[in-house]
């Protein structure tokens, strides 16, 4: 049996763009934990994908865009700073706040794997962030060498360069929509 959440999240016709220049975040791994889940779309829910070494934990909710492709082949990556964990399937309305820019090895080819960094946004919440650089300069270190950590323990290079704003991050997630667009015609 299927979970509602997980059935939801594969059916849902759910874009990228949320009203009032906001997008749509899936939560895959929530802040704090020490485990990561990834959707598994012929499941149709969220499957543990790794269990991490002791004493690391995510230190900001980890998720996707849906309706995005990445060069990796995944919807796009958004760490999402805030001070309290959601769950695995939340959907979050957040607004972007830049990027960082990142590549990596897969099967001997070095890809971009940049992670948007975003701040949710509800009626009631409303951040005070409007670009990276608004942001604490050590939390997006910590971020930053918890993605590094995160991927030598799993045996893939991971190499920072830089963090880029609002502009670069708007033009990542067009390039994501698009590469998403482009890949579904091809299929159909």
């Amino acid at each position: 049996m299927k979970s509602a959440v997980g059935c939801a999240v594969a059916a849902s016709p759910l874009g990228p763009e949320a009203p009032r220049g906001l997008v749509h975040v899936v939560i895959d791994t929530p802040f704090g934990s020490a485990q990561k889940y990834k959707f598994d779309k012929a499941a149709g829910m969220f499957r543990l994908s790794r269990i991490l070494p002791i004493g690391m934990r995510f230190p900001c909710d980890f998720g996707f865009i849906p309706g995005t492709l990445g060069e990796d082949g995944d919807a796009l990556d958004v760490a999402i700073l805030s001070d309290s964990a959601s769950f695995t399937g939340c959907l979050m309305s957040v607004r972007l706040l830049g990027l960082i820019r990142a590549t990596q090895l897969e099967k001997h080819h070095r890809i971009r794997n940049d992670r948007l960094v975003a701040v949710p946004v509800t009626p009631v919440n409303r951040p005070t962030q409007h670009d990276i650089h608004d942001f604490d300069k050590e939390r997006l270190h910590a971020v930053e060498q918890f993605f590094v950590s995160y991927n030598v323990a799993q045996g893939r290079p991971f190499q920072l360069h830089g963090r880029q704003g609002l502009i670069a991050a708007r033009r990542a997630l067009e390039r994501g929509i698009r590469r998403h667009r482009e890949s579904a015609q091809r299929l159909s």
